[in-house]
Order: C-alpha cells, then sequence, then structure tokens
C-alpha cells in the first residue's frame, strides 16, 4: 500500500518558490493596471479640520483620490462579522498615528507616490495616551469576541494562599511586537461589470469575501478572492484591513485594476500588533511542590474603538492541576490600532510568565524544575474536567531531557562558566489548544489520469500545499495536483489558530475515500472488468492501478474504468464534521523546550548555544514540514526573548523605528542548530487522521526557557522582555 503520510517530502511549490517563479500577490501580472498608495494621519489624536488634495489632484499620471470622506469607516472595521449599520455623519476623528485616511490613484507607482506626498492636512492636534501608566485601566464583560469571560475562578485562591507553604509573587511584562511578514500586505482590485475579484494577502479567503462583501454591499457571490501563495502571515493578514477597502473603492471608481501594496512602515500601523501585556502572577504551594493556588492578572492595551485583549491566561487554566485558580483580565485604551493576532496569542506570553514563575518556585523550593512541573502534572483539564484525547507532556520531559543532558545541571546560578561567558540551562513547557472547523474539498479525477483536489484553504508558508498533496496521493494511490486559495473551490475556514491541518486534512481524506470508493464501485459491477464480482472491501489501490489483494492479476485502472462509462472525470465533493466524541476530550498539543545560553559577563550579550524542542502533537503529516515549523517558532522566540521590541514615542504617539533597520529579530547568526523530536500520539478524538495543532505550539514556552537559562547563568532574573544587556549589567 502506499504509505505517504508522515514521510519527509520535499515541499511540491519548492521549486516555484525558490525559483521566484510563485506568483504573490503583488506578482500577479494584470493589463490596464494602476497604482494606488495610501495617505495617512501624521498625528495621533485630535481631528481632521481639512484635507487639501489640489497640489495632489493636478501631479502628473494622478487619475483619482479618494478621501475617508467618500468610504465606509476606515478605523472601526468589524473584526468579525457583518459591519453594523453606519451613520452617514463622517467620523472626522484622529485615534492613531498612521490613520489611513485615503488613497491616491496614479498610472504609476511613483507617482502616486509623489501625489501622496503633496496632500495637504490641518488638523486640531489633541494629547495622545500612549502608556499603560496614562490610561484608565478597566474590567470588560469578556474578552476574545465574548468568547472567554474577563474573570475565571476555580475554588478559592485565599484558602489556596492559606495552605501555601511558599508563594512566589512577581509582575512579569511583555511589550509591543510586530509580525514584520517578509511579504507586506497587498491588494489588487478589479471590477467585471458588478463582479469585484481580489488577490488579496489573505490568511482566509472565504472570510475576505463575506466581509468585503457586506461592506461594499454587494451578493457575496459577486466576490472572488484569490491567495496562492502569502509570504507569511502569522495573525496580521487574519482580518480584512482598511487597505483592501481602499483598493475595491478605487477599482470601482477609476473603472480599472488598481494595486495597493503596504510599505514596510505602514505595515506597522494598519495590520494590528501584540499588545504590550503586564501579568501580575501568584503561585502558592507546599513545602513538597504542590500547588495550592494559581492567581493571574492580565492586564493589555487596546484601541481607543475596540475591546481586544491579549488572553495570557488561556494556558494557565489547563496547564497545571491546582484546585484553586483565578484568572482576570484588564484592559487599557491608548491612541494606537487595535492589537490583533500574533503567533501563540495568548499563551506566547501568557506562558513566559507562569514558566518563569515556575521556575522561581521550584527555585524557592530547592525543587528541579521538571520534578516541579510532574508533581503538579495534570492528567485531565483541571478546569473543564475532562481527559485529554492523548497527552505526551511526560514523554517530552523525559526526551528532551535525555538529549539535552538536563541530569548533569547543576542548579546553582553563576555555577558554570566558559572563559568570560557564564553559562546557563533553562526549560519551560509548551501548550497549545487543537482546534479545528468544518471544510469542505473536490476532488475530480480525469480519464487522462490527471486528480485535482481543490479546496479554499490557505498556504501561509507552512506547507499546506505538500500535506494535503500526500493526505490525497495515499488514499488514492496516484499524485494529485492539490489547489487552494480561491473562494470559487469549496470552502474552508481561515488559517489562523493552527486549524488548517486539523479542519482541513481530514475533509481531503474523507474526500479522496468516497471518490475511490465511488470509481472501485464501478470496476466490481462492470462486465468488461477483471474486478467483476469483486468485494468492494478486497480492493486496493496503488500506482493508479486497482486490484485485488488476494489475487493481484484481477487488476484495472482509474483511466480504464472511467473510459468504459463514458466519463472524462469523476467529481466527488464532501464537506468534513466535527467528531461528535471529541466534545467528550479536552485536546491540546504539549511540548517541552530545552535552551543553553552564554552571557558575556562584561558586556551582557546573550547568546542561545543550543535548543532542544520535543513535542507531542499528534499524527505528523510530514516530518520536514513539520520540522520546519518548530524551527521557525523557536527562532521566533528567541526573538521574543532577547530583541523584539516596538517602541512608542510617549509624546507623539508615533512608533520610533517603523522598519526591519530598528526592529530587531534573529539572523542565521543567532541561531544555533536546534534538536526537533516529536512523539508519536494516536489520537481518535481530534479527528479521523489524528492530526492536531503545531503551528503556534512551537514559539510557546521559549521565551520562559531562556528568562530560566539566564537566571541560571547569571543569578539575575529579568522578569522585562526583551532581556537586553542593560537590565543585565
Amino acid at each position: 500500500m502506499n504509505k505517504i503520510i508522515g514521510k519527509p517530502l520535499d515541499r511540491v511549490d519548492g521549486r516555484l518558490k525558490v525559483t521566484g517563479e510563485a506568483p504573490y500577490t503583488a506578482d500577479v501580472p494584470i493589463e490596464n493596471l494602476t497604482y494606488g498608495v495610501i495617505f495617512q494621519s501624521a498625528i495621533a489624536s485630535g481631528k481632521i479640520i481639512q484635507i487639501d488634495i489640489t497640489a495632489a489632484a493636478v501631479a502628473p499620471g494622478v487619475i483619482d483620490i479618494i478621501t475617508y470622506q467618500q468610504t465606509p469607516s476606515l478605523v472601526k472595521i468589524p473584526l468579525f462579522g457583518p459591519p453594523q449599520p453606519q451613520s452617514t455623519e463622517k467620523d472626522h476623528n484622529i485615534y492613531y498615528d498612521g490613520q489611513h485616511l485615503g488613497v491616491v490613484i496614479a498610472q504609476t507607482l511613483e507617482q502616486a507616490e509623489t501625489a501622496a506626498s503633496r496632500i495637504k492636512i490641518i488638523y486640531e492636534e489633541a494629547i495622545p495616551t500612549v502608556t499603560m501608566a496614562h490610561t484608565e485601566i478597566f474590567e470588560p464583560e469578556s474578552i476574545f469576541f465574548g468568547t472567554i469571560p474577563a474573570k475565571i475562578s476555580r475554588g478559592d485562591v485565599e484558602s489556596g494562599k492559606v495552605q501555601a507553604d511558599v508563594l512566589v509573587e512577581q509582575v512579569y511584562t511583555t511589550p509591543i511586537e510586530h509580525h514584520n511578514p517578509l511579504e507586506p500586505s497587498a491588494t489588487i482590485a478589479m471590477w467585471e461589470g458588478d463582479n469585484l475579484t481580489l488577490y488579496e494577502t489573505t490568511q482566509g479567503v472565504s472570510a475576505t469575501q463575506g466581509q468585503i462583501a457586506s461592506i461594499l454591499n454587494i451578493p457575496e457571490e459577486n466576490v472572488r478572492v484569490i491567495s496562492k501563495y502569502l509570504g507569511g502571515g502569522f495573525g496580521c493578514k487574519a482580518l480584512l484591513r482598511s487597505h483592501t477597502i481602499l483598493a475595491a473603492i478605487a477599482a470601482r471608481q477609476v473603472k480599472r485594476p488598481v494595486k495597493v501594496v503596504l510599505t514596510r512602515s505602514q505595515m506597522y500601523t494598519a495590520c494590528g500588533h501584540r499588545s504590550e501585556t503586564q501579568q501580575q502572577l501568584t503561585l502558592g504551594a507546599t513545602k513538597e511542590g504542590k500547588l495550592t493556588l494559581i492567581e493571574q492578572i492580565g492586564t493589555s492595551l487596546t484601541s481607543l474603538f475596540d475591546d481586544f485583549a491579549e488572553p495570557v491566561g488561556a494556558a494557565t487554566t489547563m496547564m497545571y492541576a491546582c484546585a484553586n485558580l483565578e484568572i482576570k483580565y484588564r484592559l487599557g485604551r491608548i491612541n494606537a490600532g487595535t492589537p490583533t493576532f500574533m503567533r501563540g496569542p495568548g499563551e506566547a506570553p501568557g506562558m513566559f510568565a507562569l514558566e518563569t514563575a515556575m521556575d522561581e518556585l521550584a527555585y524557592t523550593l530547592n525543587i528541579d524544575p521538571i520534578e516541579l512541573r510532574l508533581r503538579n502534572y495534570a492528567d485531565i483539564d483541571p478546569h473543564k474536567g475532562l481527559p485529554w484525547s492523548s497527552k505526551s507532556l511526560k514523554e517530552c520531559y523525559q526526551k528532551g531531557g535525555e538529549i539535552f543532558g538536563w541530569a548533569q545541571r547543576n542548579p546553582v546560578p553563576r555555577s558554570k562558566r566558559d572563559n568570560h561567558f557564564l553559562i546557563g540551562w533553562g526549560m519551560a513547557s509548551a501548550t497549545f489548544p487543537t482546534n479545528a472547523r468544518t471544510a469542505s474539498v473536490k476532488v475530480e479525477i480525469f480519464a487522462t489520469g490527471e486528480v485535482k483536489v481543490q479546496s479554499g484553504t490557505q498556504d501561509i508558508g507552512t506547507g499546506t500545499y505538500t500535506v494535503m498533496t500526500q493526505v490525497a496521493d495515499e488514499v488514492l494511490g496516484l499524485p494529485v495536483q492539490f489547489e487552494l486559495g480561491d473562494t470559487n473551490f469549496p470552502k474552508a475556514p481561515i488559517t489562523g489558530n493552527s486549524i488548517t491541518v486539523a479542519s482541513v486534512s481530514p475533509a481531503v481524506h474523507q474526500v479522496a475515500i468516497a471518490a475511490r470508493d465511488k470509481i472501485i464501485k464501478m470496476a466490481i459491477v462492470d462486465a468488461n472488468s477483471l474486478l467483476y464480482g469483486s468485494q468492494a472491501e478486497d480492493i486496493i489501490v496503488e500506482s493508479g492501478q486497482i486490484f485485488s489483494k488476494q489475487e493481484p492479476s484481477k487488476r484495472d485502472s482509474y483511466t480504464d474504468i472511467l473510459r468504459r462509462h463514458g466519463l472524462e472525470s469523476l467529481e466527488v465533493t464532501e464537506e468534513s464534521s466535527i467528531n461528535p466524541e471529541g466534545k467528550e476530550y479536552a485536546k491540546h498539543s504539549f511540548g517541552a523546550i530545552f535552551v543553553e545560553v552564554a552571557v558575556d559577563e562584561l558586556l551582557g550579550e546573550i547568546k542561545v548555544r543550543r535548543c532542544v524542542g520535543v513535542y507531542g502533537a499528534g499524527r505528523i503529516l510530514n516530518f520536514k514540514t513539520a520540522r520546519s515549523q518548530v524551527i521557525g517558532g523557536i527562532t521566533w522566540g528567541i526573538g521574543m526573548a532577547l530583541m523584539e521590541k516596538t517602541v512608542m514615542d510617549a509624546n507623539q504617539g508615533r512608533i520610533v523605528g517603523a522598519n526591519l533597520s530598528h526592529y530587531l529579530i534573529p539572523v542565521h547568526a543567532d541561531i544555533p542548530n536546534m534538536e526537533v523530536q516529536f512523539i508519536e500520539e494516536h489520537d481518535p478524538y481530534v479527528n479521523a487522521l489524528g492530526t492536531k495543532s503545531l503551528g503556534e505550539l512551537p514559539i510557546v514556552g521559549v521565551a520562559a526557557a531562556i528568562s530560566n537559562a539566564v537566571y541560571h547563568a547569571t543569578g539575575k532574573r529579568i522578569r522585562d522582555l526583551p532581556i537586553t544587556p542593560d537590565k543585565l549589567l
């Protein structure tokens, strides 16, 4: 039989990408194309008195100029669902620096840029609110679009404090962070009559289709969204943004296709960010290391017009067995755009605090950090009271510790040196929920031998093309062409929250089985087939051949079967359903990360020397692409721990250094060789293939592991990310 699932196959789109042939959104060739350049506010707070476009309108090549006065709201775009009815009175308020105010359309990009620079805007300026210290903090009723209560509790934390022999009470902070995908956000909009086509940098073609149709008040079927390749998203391309609305309106206005590509600096103000967070965390434990309470108050910052809170307690509720827990969320409003999802939203900053606090507790009790975690191991989800669908965290600790050599660790800070470098070892746990949505997939088998499998999902660089091809190949027993990124294909959910493999691969598997079984049935009832009269369960497929297990000489082929029936092709469409048994289980992926750091005692410079990551994430469809996901996540975690921070000018409300020259991210020289291992898991409850979430899991815990290693190296506990040399000197 075909054993393709799980093999470390090369990416099917790899050659196109390395040769530059893969057409990303801004690369799509369109005839009669015009160029749009967005102009923005230059202040962070106040009101627009006048926009003077006179000089810009007469600039060479200018076709039209559209301002916010001619559009739906470019600020209060609903994050989900249809837009709310809008007042006819235009909102002239400025809520944040870089707020989109309109677009210039010209014959060339250079002409549009020149004209945009000539637009004069008169403001009534006000003093912006930028920092957590200067805004009013409030408690919302709920967070994350109403899906998470603003207060979560079990047991009684006050009684937990009474039971505790020791308490760890600390504040952990993380800064504003930005996604910085290699490909900036872009849209090409074109109209044919009443029909709109968008070539779009989006993590959800169907979601974009529905939202833009609602905002423009046109039927959804009149909108087609195409996104074949995405140069990274990580959350900043998950939601509809105002540049897409402007491009669509501009194209309709000028009656020509319009391309809008955001500049790198515009990406910092127009596509969301990870909010600054402050986490007050209290752990109580007995002297034997059993947790008696966990209390976490998470404060984050949102815009003046949305309530987006970073769910830092998402993992805290389920990570450790503790009878007494309380999570509270608080928000403050500042003059900034609305934050958004960023890889590992909630879990990445939240587990930095929790796993650093666990290390502090381990030192307080003189218990090995792994042993402390094992003494509080949650054999069931402690909050939901449900058994895990699968959980291999103990095996992750064991395997990771063996590879890393954890048993040789001397826990005393500053106990290991290499010349003027202080050497430290640290570890942390990782977790991320496994979620899934329904997805539809179509398979078409042609009499020519060609097979196409189509779904309106997305490949944001993670290998979706490849793993879906593997799933279909294994079932059908012949090579397939997997196509995605088009709303003309059957609907699939957004690529975010690590749900794509868990949602789409079962649908691919299901539809491939349905198509294969139809072909087999056609053969066994066909008197002209050598398989005539055979039992369906006795038939297997391989290399385009359908044959009997008992008598392999009895065989047929897809092409011959279809031709004998006078069919050019066979088409089957199926929609997957969520496994009802899964509701009785808590579904999470888990992992453990171990790091070694070297800290220059004289300069405070930190170098990550070794990383070992071990993960239990269900059935791995392709070890090579999965390993790449883990390496990428750990690399980002290193950046989160040591480098990444968006700086806001507290007086002007403006981002300082909104570019890749000033926003530090890891480069090759910063990253050591990584040992990545997966624990084999068989999970029948998550879906038919047993696939779980992976994409966001590996960033989780990395910052804490590095923080813990820095403490082991130096004896200095840094609770404020990023850990920069000045904090160690």
